[in-house]
Parts: C-alpha cells; structure tokens; sequence
C-alpha cells in the first residue's frame, strides 16, 4: 500500500505486482459511479431521499475509503519517511509528501463531504431538484470525478514507474485496473452531460457537437496513455457493461414514489440510460493510435476527431431508431418513465421537434463538430503523453 506514495522500493525485485492501494482506489472508483447511478434511479423512482439514504452511502463510502487510504499513505510519507520515499512524492504545504493520486483522493473526498450537507439544505429549502447539475450536486460530482481520475492517475504512475520489470499477468493486472478506472470516469462524464444525450436529442446536431467535445477528449487519452493496444476499447467496453447491467439490475427492485403527483405509478427502480454506441469509433481511435501514433500531434487529432464524428453517428443515428420503439424494451431500458411525468405524452417514443434541426442546421453544426472533436482529441493526446510520464 505505501509502494505507490513512496514510488516503489529500489529493488525492483521486492515490489509487490498490484499493491492493494491499487485496488482499494479503483474500488472506490466504482462505490462512486454505482451510488450515482442509483441514485438518479431513486430520484426517478421514489423522489425525495435523505441525506444517508442508500445510494448516498454507496457514494460517500467510495469517497471516504479514497481519502482514507490517501491521508494514511500522505502521513505515513511525511512523518515516518526516509529521504528516499520523500524524494519520490510530491512535496505540498512545506511539510506534506505523497503521490499525485493521493492528492487527486483527497482533494476529491473533501468535495464531497462538503457537498453532503449542501445538498441536504439545498433539497430543504427548494425542494426536489429537477436537473442533475444543481449547484450542490456540481461540487459532489466535481468531487467524485476527482478521486475517478485519481485512481487513473494512481494505476498509471505504478504501471509507469514498473515498466520493464514486472511479470507478464502483474501487467495484465495494471491493464485490467486501468481499463476499469478510465470506464468508471467515461461513465460519470456521461452521466454529467446526459441532460444534453439522451434517446429524445438523438436526432440533433447539439447531441453530437456534445459527444464530440467529451468522448475523443477521453478516447484519445486512454488510446495514447495505455499500455494496452486497444486502451481506449477497453475503457467503452467497461462502461457499457457496467451501464448496461445498473439498467438491469436495479429494476428487479421494488420502488414507490414518496412525492406527488404520482402522474406514472411505478413499481420498481426504474433504469439509467442504455450506454452510447462510442465502443465502436473507439476501436477506430485505437486503429489510427496503433498505425500513426508517431505523426504530427494535429493530423493525428484531425484524424481522430473525423473518425470519432463518422462513425458515432453512423451507429447512433440507426440505434436511436431502435430505441424509440413503440412501447419501449426492458433490454434498452427504454420502458422507464419519471413517476411524475405523464406516460401519455405524444413524444415519449418520438423525437419531439425542438430536438430536430433543418438541413442548414445540419451544413454548419457537422463542420462545428468536426472542429470541436479535433480541438477535443489534441487537448486528449497532450493529456495523454501527459499520463504516460507520471511516476509519482
């Protein structure tokens, strides 16, 4: 557990192959993401919660544990060091050492407990809220992606700092907890911005403008940044199953609302969005990473960015179709409905037409996105080289 503050021990030989720190900071990656997930469930399904209601727990143990573990390694470091492990750590306030995934951990944890009774006087004095990124859920999720990229950040300087003496199963156990922790921050950016992605905006040239600003951001960092081939395919991959089995799982659970009015009684936990095609143009993003990663830094992100923007539209412009059907599938999730919104309305299998845009929209909006995707994947390649150096 200190091997990641310290940096590792001088002998390659005495370094364990995972260290649990490891493993306890992608878990809580994964509290995280699971708690918010079911919580956007909660709202949709019960309304009101409390401030320790069940997912608020599941987050807030995920943050905790991150923090925990961070200050021990941070005091440990700082107080019963040597000069070697303090030479390896990032000195902070004068007197503090620790690695820079501590750091992440415990900024993030501090968020998020500050956030908690924030949230509580916010929901006491206005009431339900009616879009995810309140001001008081804007610091938890700030907090919370914080510690995601932390874990990031944590895997990343130990796979970095051992490359070249670990064992071959050691490696494929850093590629397994990397391509964990960056699908657990593809799922939270994803949750954040799916006010602006769901089934209804499909259809619209702001959806992929959106997409094209997030996901080659991200894409593009795990393609150049992993030790793997196929990084970035790895981290849609973990997403979209975990997505996929929160919109199953949870609806075997019973749920009943508890505000009014009840417009659409439910009676189970009712599913989070089915995940984005974006497995797909991240296998062509992991292409072009593998056959021209050597070439000039724009060119390579101008390449992403068309890649990006052709083939995410080209599968979730037909699947949008899909998941508009008449009546909607448990598969997709698409039979959920808010308790207090009416099941009734005209456009709940339909695209409503604010969200469709003229063929003029279409002929400036594709040339903004492919702007936007290129810009959005060179700031991605920089962060990634970025990834690829830490060793603290």
């Amino acid at each position: 557990m200190e091997s990641l503050a310290l940096g590792g021990p001088a002998n390659p030989q005495e370094r364990p192959s995972v260290p649990v720190y490891l493993y306890v900071t992608v878990l809580s990656s994964f509290c995280i993401i699971v708690g918010l997930i079911w919580d956007i469930s909660w709202h949709m399904s019960i309304g009101r919660d409390g401030l320790f209601s069940a997912p608020h727990l599941a987050i807030y143990l995920g943050g905790v544990t991150a923090g925990l573990f961070s200050g021990y390694n941070v005091l440990k470091i700082s107080f019963a060091g040597t000069a070697e492990e303090k030479g390896r750590s990032v000195k902070f306030w004068g007197i503090f050492y620790g690695s820079l995934g501590n750091l992440f951990c415990i900024w993030g944890a501090i968020a998020m407990l500050t956030s908690a009774p924030f949230d509580d006087w916010w929901h006491n004095t206005y009431g339900l809220d009616v879009t995810i990124l309140s001001p008081p859920h804007t610091v938890l999720l700030l907090g919370m992606i914080i510690i995601q990229f932390g874990a990031i950040i944590s895997v990343l300087a130990y796979q970095n700092l051992e490359s070249g003496t670990e064992s071959i199963a050691g490696m494929k156990r850093f590629g397994i907890l990397y391509a964990l922790s960056s699908g657990f921050v593809l799922g939270m950016t994803y949750t954040m911005a799916s006010e602006y992605l769901g089934r209804h905006e499909m259809h619209s040239v702001l959806f992929y403008q959106i997409s094209c600003f997030l996901f080659p951001l991200l894409l593009s960092a795990y393609s150049v940044s992993s030790k793997s081939r196929w990084g970035a395919t790895q981290a849609c991959l973990v997403y979209s199953v975990f997505m996929m089995a929160m919109g199953w799982i949870l609806p075997l659970f019973p749920a009943i609302p508890r505000l009014g009015p009840v417009l659409n009684p439910v009676t189970t936990f009712q599913p989070f969005d089915f995940p984005l095609l974006v497995v797909v143009p991240a296998i062509g993003i992991d292409l072009i990473t593998q056959r021209f990663s050597s070439i000039n830094r724009w060119l390579l992100a101008l390449f992403y960015g068309v890649c990006f923007f052709v083939l995410f539209i080209a599968v979730q412009w037909p699947f949008a179709n899909v998941l508009m059907a008449s009546n909607g599938h448990w598969f997709f999730g698409t039979s959920k409905w808010y308790f207090g919104s009416d099941p009734n309305w005209e456009y709940r299998y339909a695209f409503p037409p604010w969200n469709l845009n003229s063929s003029m929209d279409w002929a400036i909006g594709i040339p903004i996105a492919l702007v936007i995707g290129t810009l959005a994947a060179r700031i991605g390649i920089s962060w990634g080289h970025w990834l690829k150096r830490i060793v603290r």
